[in-house]
């Protein structure tokens, strides 16, 4: 089995550290040398990631769709109950202009 070990940390901005699935990869990959595990394990911490950031976007856009849904039925209700009166407001309009 050949293990390969840097000896010099990766280069990253000054005063940031990387986020920690990075770190859980890098101290895996220095444990194992074969490929195929470390694209199995970078696999999975793609998966967390995608994972956890959809939840909130997913919910926000639920809540967008729900309220434009009740607005849009409300505004649909109050032109079918007002439709008598903005017909006559029309009419007397247009019989103001000609």
């Amino acid at each position: 089995m050949h293990v390969t070990v840097r000896t010099h940390p990766p280069q990253t901005l000054v005063g940031s550290t990387p986020p920690p699935a990075e770190r859980r990869i890098a101290a895996r990959s220095a444990r194992t040398g074969r490929k195929e595990v470390n694209q199995l394990l970078k696999l999975f911490d793609y998966l967390e990631r995608l994972n956890r950031s959809d939840s909130e976007a997913g919910q926000t856009m639920a809540e967008y769709g729900v309220v434009l849904a009740v607005i849009t039925i409300a505004v649909f209700g109050a032109l079918a109950l007002l439709s008598g009166n903005i017909v006559n407001a029309v009419s007397r309009v247009a019989g103001y202009i000609s």
